[in-house]
């Protein structure tokens, strides 16, 4: 009994000690507060960038990867690509009236014949339109393409269907459009079953795709048919039988600049292979490149395999934030100087008081951890509302400037921890000055 009583007793004691040294590390950082909080505002900046740019930092790498992803892992994008103009291209030019190149059918059954491992190939055109609804009018791209492509591109059809096999076989005149085009063409009535002219054909509306979370970018169509009027993100699509497609419009496109006609031939602006399994993108894709350029006289073609940009995508996305978590640790640096500054010059004024203390028995380590305290409190305050500053304003991002930002549970967690960090490294010099002075010397001081 009388031993357990023993144990007991130091242990109330410490933590009365404790409970005392917090009660005048308060009172101490009350009775200035102004300098207290002007102190704690380096702080709080400082955790409020680094959760912001974080979170900024992988919104941003969430919406490169999606888009990535939506082009499909095992997939491998093939597109036409204007060739420079070079002698040889303007002499052939000049003698047919009209420039030739990019993708043909003999690629795809070269493909198709010899590369192994090819299990779906989906062959797409892209021309430039204006499609209309009675007056109403709208700057698109039509697509005429297979009745796959929703399952290669991860596209999925919301209201309606898209087309069947039957509907290339009879070449006809149907569409799926994209959801972004509907309040533009039918503001106020159901696009399923409607008519819009394309040209100077009409094509029966039979289905709507869902809109996708992540506008994705427009790389199907070359640069010959995408001039720089209109962004070519901000174009919606619309999708139509690949064999409708060449019935309708031809290889040949025809367009005019500067008083002058200039023809173009094309017949695949974009093909999509896709292996079976995943390891066999990268041998497939280096296969491909030497068939192409046997059967191409020029570099009027690009392969773009989405696995290679999607581990890029991963890699530059670390490197982000490592940058972005160093830049924004700089404002924490620059918070510890403050605090070291402010805890300096709390010392010089309250060396009497550190005497009195000392000349009452306090010990050394009792006003280390007064001093360690007081920068603590004053460390974890601003990481506290520098977390709840930094989840408002990526919200406010969101909100406002329609960027997508994602907080990480890490990133608070990271930010806090740093923060009381620097408060312990940055008062320890403070608190180890204050307590080496002597007594006597103190007790002097005026």
């Amino acid at each position: 009994m009388n031993a357990a009583c023993l144990s007991a007793a130091p242990s109330r004691a410490s933590w009365h000690r404790i409970r005392q040294t917090l009660r005048l590390g308060l009172r101490s950082l009350w009775l200035h507060r102004l300098r207290s909080l002007l102190t704690v505002l380096g702080i709080v900046c400082g955790v409020c960038s680094v959760i912001a740019m974080l979170a900024i930092g992988e919104g941003a790498s969430y919406e490169a990867q999606e888009q990535i992803k939506n082009l499909g892992s095992q997939n491998i994008i093939l597109r036409s690509v204007k060739p420079p103009e070079d002698r040889k291209v303007s002499e052939r030019a000049t003698q047919s009236f009209v420039l030739e190149y990019g993708l043909t059918h003999t690629d795809l059954r070269r493909i198709r014949a010899t590369i192994p491992g090819v299990t779906v190939i989906v062959p797409a055109r892209v021309i430039r339109k204006y499609a209309w609804n009675l007056t109403r009018r709208v700057d698109c791209e039509v697509v005429g393409t297979v009745p796959w492509y929703p399952e290669i591109r991860s596209h999925t059809v919301a209201v309606g269907r898209f087309f069947t096999d039957l509907d290339m076989q009879a070449r006809a005149n149907v569409c799926v459009v994209e959801a972004e085009l509907v309040p533009l063409l039918f503001p106020l009535e159901l696009p399923l079953g409607r008519q819009i002219r394309i040209g100077s054909r009409y094509y029966r509306v039979i289905g709507v795709m869902a809109p996708q979370v992540e506008r994705r970018s427009r790389e199907s169509e070359p640069a010959a048919v995408n001039p720089a009027a209109t962004p070519q993100a901000e174009r919606p699509r619309i999708y139509i039988p690949l064999e409708t497609a060449r019935i309708r419009y031809g290889e040949t496109l025809i367009r005019q600049r500067s008083g002058t006609l200039e023809a173009e031939r094309v017949a695949l602006h974009e093909v999509i292979v896709q292996v079976h399994r995943l390891e066999e993108v990268t041998p497939v894709a280096e296969s491909i490149r030497p068939l192409l350029e046997h059967g191409h006289d020029k570099r009027d073609f690009e392969i773009v395999v989405p696995w290679q940009l999607l581990r890029r995508a991963e890699r530059t996305k670390q490197l982000f934030n490592v940058v972005l978590g160093s830049i924004a640790a700089i404002s924490l640096l620059v918070g510890g100087i403050g605090i070291m500054n402010i805890m300096l010059a709390s010392v010089t004024e309250r060396t009497r008081e550190i005497g009195i203390r000392r000349a009452l028995g306090a010990r050394r380590r009792d006003i280390v951890l007064q001093f360690l305290v007081e920068t603590v409190l004053l460390s974890a305050s601003g990481g506290l509302l520098g977390i709840l500053l930094g989840a408002a304003i990526p919200f406010a991002v969101t909100q406002w400037a329609g960027m997508k930002t994602i907080i990480t549970w890490w990133s608070p967690a990271l930010a806090f921890g740093i923060s009381a960090l620097v408060g312990v490294v940055f008062g320890l010099y403070p608190a180890l000055r204050a307590a080496r002075m002597d007594p006597v010397e103190a007790l002097r001081h005026e």
